[in-house]
C-alpha cells in the first residue's frame, strides 16, 4: 500500500476524443512510483466547468494529494485555475509572480504580453506558485478539504521539468525514512527480454524477494530497474546490481537514463577524437541521433547520406564495379563507403551502413530487413551482416543503435561478443 493517498485528474477535450494521447498520467506515475507513491486514481474529463469543480471538490475529499494536469493556457477551453478557485470558493487574482514570470517570459522571446497571456496570471487567491522553468505557465499549489492540489502543465517537457523538481521533491519528504523506496536503474542494449530474464534466472536463481526485479522496453534499450523500499533491501540492492553488472558485461550501456548516442559522444570527446558516417538505409538518422547531443560539434565534422549508388560513387568515391559486382548491399561497398568517408572527412573513426529497410526491394539472397555494418578507424574496419525483419522504424532505429554500440565497445577496447551479433546475423556468402 502507498504511504501517501495521491489522485490524477486530466483535463482536455483533446483527451477525451483521443486527438491526444494521454503520456503525462503515465509519466507522473512513474515519478511517483519511484519514492514508494503509487497512484490510487486516475479521472479524465472534458473542458467543462462544473464536471471540473465537482471532480475537484470529490476527489479532494478521497485522497491526501491531487494533481490536476492541464488547462493552464491563455484560452478560453484553459479552466483549470477558475475551476479549482469555485471549487475552494475563492476568488481569482492577479498574482503578482505569475505575471512577474509572464513578462520575462515574452521579454527573453521578444513576445508582445498579449490579454490571453495575462489569463495565465489570474490565480486563486492564496495559491502558492510552483516555478516552469521553460513554459509561460506558471503551476500552484492550493490546500482544499486537507489535500494538497498541484495543478501542472499539460505540455509533457514542462510537467517533466515540474514534477523533477518541484512537485516529487516535496512529496518524498512525506515518506518516513525507513518507508523509502530507492530504484537503481541500468541501460541495456543488444539483448532481449525474454533472454535477460532467462540469464538472470540460470545465474541467480536466489534473486532476494525484497529487491523488485523489472523491465521497462524503450526501443532500442531495455531498461532493467531494482526496486528496494527500505535500508536493508536498498544494501542488498547494490550488491545484485554489481552482480548483475558482472554478467551483463558490456552489454550495459551505463545508469540512470544513460543513452548511446551519448555515451558516444562523451567517449569521443574523453579521447580527444572524432567520427564520420556514411549512411545509406538509416538516411541521416545516426548523424541526426550523434547531433542531438550538446557538444557534438567537437567530435562530428561531418556525415555521408548516399542513398543511391550514383551519390556513393559521386560523394564516397565507391567504384562502380564493386556496385556491378556485389551490390549496394554488401560487404565490399560498406567497406568501400567507410574508407571513402574517412578519407574526405579525416577523422578518426568511421560508422557505415546499406540495407534494405522494405517493405519492397528485397530478394532471396538479400531479403528486406537484411544490413551490412561496417565500423572502425584508419587502421582497421570490421564488418557484420544482420538479419532484422520488421517494419520500416525498427529496422532503422535498431541499425541506428547496433551501429553506435558497436563504435562505443571499440571505443572500450570490449573483446566481448553482443548477442545481437549471434542471435542476428545473417550468414550469406560474402
Amino acid at each position: 500500500m502507498s504511504v501517501l493517498n495521491v489522485q490524477l485528474l486530466l483535463t482536455g477535450n483533446e483527451l477525451m476524443s483521443g486527438d491526444v494521447i494521454d503520456s503525462n498520467s503515465a509519466m507522473t506515475a512513474q515519478y511517483l512510483k519511484n519514492v514508494g507513491i503509487e497512484v490510487q486514481r486516475k479521472v479524465t474529463v472534458a473542458d467543462d466547468m462544473k464536471a471540473l469543480v465537482d471532480e475537484i471538490q470529490l476527489m479532494s475529499q478521497q485522497t491526501d494529494i491531487l494533481i490536476i494536469n492541464g488547462g493552464l493556457g491563455p484560452t478560453v477551453d484553459d479552466m483549470t485555475a477558475q475551476a479549482l478557485a469555485l471549487a475552494a470558493n475563492k476568488p481569482i487574482e492577479r498574482h503578482p509572480q505569475a505575471m512577474q514570470h509572464l513578462q520575462t517570459w515574452c521579454k527573453q522571446r521578444n513576445h508582445p504580453l498579449s490579454e490571453p497571456n495575462k489569463k495565465q496570471a489570474d490565480l486563486p487567491q492564496g495559491c502558492e506558485i510552483i516555478a516552469n522553468s521553460i513554459g509561460s505557465a506558471v503551476g500552484f499549489k492550493l490546500v482544499l478539504n486537507n489535500c494538497e492540489i498541484y495543478c501542472t502543465p499539460g505540455v509533457p517537457p514542462e510537467l517533466k521539468l515540474m514534477l523533477n523538481d518541484e512537485i516529487i521533491p516535496r512529496l518524498a519528504k512525506k515518506i518516513p525514512q525507513h518507508l523509502k523506496t530507492t530504484v537503481k536503474r541500468m541501460q541495456v542494449f543488444g539483448i532481449g527480454e525474454s533472454t535477460l530474464q532467462q540469464l538472470i534466472n540460470d545465474n541467480y536463481p536466489d534473486w532476494p524477494t525484497d529487491v523488485e526485479l523489472g523491465f521497462r522496453a524503450a526501443m532500442p534499450l531495455i531498461e532493467v530497474k531494482l526496486t528496494s523500499r527500505s535500508a536493508a533491501a536498498t544494501q542488498q540492492a547494490n550488491n545484485w546490481k554489481n552482480k548483475l553488472k558482472q554478467l551483463l558485461g558490456d552489454h550495459i550501456i551505463g545508469d540512470d537514463s544513460a543513452k548511446l548516442n551519448k555515451t558516444v559522444i562523451d567517449l569521443l570527446q574523453h579521447k580527444k577524437q572524432s567520427i564520420t558516417l556514411a549512411e545509406s538505409c538509416t538516411g541521416g538518422l545516426i548523424a541526426s541521433q550523434l547531433t542531438q547531443v550538446a557538444g557534438a560539434s567537437q567530435v562530428f565534422e561531418a556525415g555521408f547520406v548516399t542513398y543511391s549508388n550514383k551519390m556513393k560513387q559521386q560523394l564516397l568515391a565507391v567504384n562502380e564495379k564493386t556496385l556491378t559486382e556485389h551490390g549496394a548491399v554488401s560487404k565490399q561497398t560498406v567497406l568501400a563507403m567507410a574508407q571513402g568517408a574517412l578519407k574526405i572527412s579525416q577523422a578518426d573513426y568511421v560508422i557505415a551502413v546499406s540495407g534494405i529497410a522494405g517493405p519492397d526491394g528485397g530478394s532471396q539472397e538479400k531479403p528486406v530487413g537484411m544490413v551490412w555494418i561496417a565500423w572502425g578507424d584508419s587502421r582497421s574496419i570490421n564488418t557484420c551482416c544482420l538479419y532484422l525483419p520488421g517494419n520500416r522504424f525498427f529496422f532503422q532505429q535498431y541499425v541506428a543503435a547496433a551501429s553506435l554500440d558497436l563504435i562505443r565497445r571499440m571505443l572500450i577496447n570490449s573483446l566481448n561478443r553482443p548477442y545481437y551479433l549471434k542471435e542476428r546475423q545473417f550468414s550469406i556468402k560474402s
